[in-house]
């Protein structure tokens, strides 16, 4: 009998456990226009862009910026400037879609090569 219980409790545990899946529809945030809000040095600054499946054209503060998109698999993919300006934004960026809730995904990032990573939330409008 007592191996019964543990048994019915153990799927009952593996049953309510595997309900829990986090979402993750990356394939719907390949292409569109978005928007990332940051504090930057206090401030909330915005920024917009357009993305289809190999380009990225970003807007902030009234300018824009071009970069090139390679997508590693529905999820990730490597963001680099096109024409960088000094020798940070040469630097490509991996970029990596951990949820996704709506029109909205949650992300991390990090310079290519580097253990150093950073979160934030896109929001997907239009």
């Amino acid at each position: 009998m007592r191996y019964f219980i543990h048994i019915l409790l153990f799927s009952l545990f593996l049953s309510t456990s595997s309900c829990y899946n986090i979402e993750r529809n990356c394939n719907d945030f390949h292409t569109g226009t978005f928007e990332f809000e940051a504090l930057i040095d206090g401030e909330l600054a915005k920024t917009t862009f357009i993305r289809n499946d190999s380009i990225e054209i970003d807007f902030y503060q009234g300018k824009s910026d071009t970069s090139s998109i390679r997508w590693i698999n529905d999820c990730e993919y490597i963001v680099k400037k096109i024409n960088p300006k000094n020798m940070a934004e040469q630097k490509a960026l991996h970029m990596k879609i951990l949820t996704t809730d709506g029109n909205t995904y949650m992300f991390e990032y990090a310079i290519v090569g580097s253990n150093t990573k950073q979160k934030g939330v896109v929001k997907k409008i239009k």
